[in-house]
């Protein structure tokens, strides 16, 4: 049997559909697993063991159906579902599997405040598509494989090996916090700590790390996405936007802390199966959420969400 799953993006929601991968793998006997994905997240997949081919989409949607038409799937696992991947389902012309992106109890959820959205994780949304498969749960969380052995002494030579990782960044303003309350957190927090992100969030860690002094490292935009991930694993505890980097560290089964902004984990998108998680919200704001992904400000202008986050408990959770 040969299998596609598809989901182009982006890393995060990719990170989410690692146990599918593995179950389909691990479970159905000589199943050859092929995913695509966008060019831009191939290192997310690269060293997944349990991927035999991995198909990058550089192009467009007839590219894509060039390049795998000569597989001859017998099944197609769609985890992205929209306009794109319907084409590309009724071009290779093989039985399909689709995620329910519940894009209907979303938006009443958004545009009503009324929560019908099932009490159920993403993950296992994913691992329901492929339930007629015969395909269950393991149980056994996230998977991020690194490929190489990377080194702290390497990374980090001048800093603190013991240190907390703060991921700074996320895709979306509403969901990050102000750099007042990010330098707050930091001077609150007696242990050394490491700044991700990528390199858009550059500047925002160099203005954390003046008003705070030498015990913050700003790694924002010098690493690529395996190194900051292997910085992740490494950490003592992560605080985190709901990003990317986050669910790499629910793979790694950090203790984390996420920050929430104009997104909520009733979304399904909280940290999966780890040991210890503390969700920190505003709660009672009845514009919240604003969205189901984000806004390039805040669309009442007060931004309550992540303006009124008390970096005092964050700072708590970590010193304790």
């Amino acid at each position: 049997m040969k299998i596609l799953i598809i989901r182009f993006s982006s890393i995060g929601d990719i990170v989410l559909t690692t146990p599918v991968i593995r179950c389909i793998k691990q479970q159905i006997p000589g199943v050859e697993v092929h995913y695509i994905t966008k060019k831009a997240y191939e290192s997310v997949l690269q060293f997944n063991p349990y991927i035999d081919k991995l198909h990058l989409h550089t192009g467009s949607v007839a590219d894509a159906v060039q390049l795998l038409k000569p597989e001859n799937f017998d099944y197609i696992i769609d985890l992205h579902h929209n306009f794109r991947t319907l084409r590309i389902k009724r071009a290779l012309g093989v039985p399909s599997f689709s995620f329910n992106k519940l894009n209907i109890a979303k938006f009443i959820l958004v545009q009503l405040m009324i929560n019908i959205l099932p009490p159920i994780h993403i993950v296992d949304r994913y691992l329901n598509t492929v339930s007629a498969l015969g395909v269950k749960n393991d149980g056994k969380g996230l998977d991020y494989f690194l490929g190489e052995d990377y080194s702290l002494k390497q990374l980090l030579p001048d800093t603190p090996h013991s240190y907390i990782g703060f991921v700074i960044g996320a895709q979306h303003l509403t969901k990050r916090l102000p750099v007042h309350k990010i330098i707050s957190i930091c001077q609150l927090i007696q242990s050394p700590i490491v700044l991700l992100g990528g390199k858009e969030d550059f500047n925002t860690g160099e203005a954390v790390v003046c008003a705070t002094g030498k015990h913050v490292f700003n790694a924002c935009g010098k690493f690529n996405l395996n190194e900051s991930a292997f910085l992740v694993k490494e950490a003592q505890q992560i605080i985190s936007h709901d990003t990317g980097l986050m669910h790499i560290a629910a793979a790694f089964n950090k203790k984390i802390i996420s920050v929430w902004g104009n997104t909520i984990p009733e979304f399904g998108m909280y940290p999966y199966l780890v040991e210890e998680h503390h969700a920190m919200e505003v709660k009672g704001l009845s514009c919240r959420p604003c969205s189901k992904i984000g806004f390039k400000k805040c669309p009442r202008g007060h931004f309550k969400c992540m303006n009124n986050q008390n970096e005092t408990a964050i700072a708590a959770i970590i010193n304790a």
